[in-house]
């Protein structure tokens, strides 16, 4: 755990004094079907540890190509929050779809602060 804040941490510092990306009302969508289905992934026995570590190589392995090809997570700010809602899905177990709401309203907060009803 103190790894992944750590990696949280460092992946914010990253980011530096850039602007924090603003993601879509789509990309919201589909950052909460992703955190929907690592639930469906954790209710047939897919392991934290495992989710975790391909969740990790995979954001490592978008960062090769630039912000303007990636999916959800074009920056540090994107990395962490991903991180945070799935790490979320194995500490405090709710329903699939109770995680993707969260998610989904925590995501447009990211656009605009008033859409927020609940926090990771």
């Amino acid at each position: 755990m103190i790894g992944r804040i750590v990696l949280a941490v460092a992946l914010t510092q990253c980011a530096g004094g850039a602007l924090a990306h603003k993601p879509s009302v789509q990309e919201c969508r589909e950052a909460g079907e992703f955190v929907r289905n690592a639930a469906l992934s954790r209710d047939n026995g897919m392991p934290r540890e495992a989710f975790m570590d391909r969740l990790n190589g995979d954001l490592m392995a978008i960062r090769s190509h630039p912000p303007a090809l990636r999916w959800f997570a074009q920056d540090a700010d994107d990395e962490a929050f991903l991180i945070a809602a799935i790490e979320k899905v194995f500490d405090t177990p709710q329903k699939s779809s109770e995680h993707e709401s969260e998610v989904l309203q925590a995501c447009l907060g990211r656009i605009d602060p008033s859409f927020i009803r609940s926090g990771l």
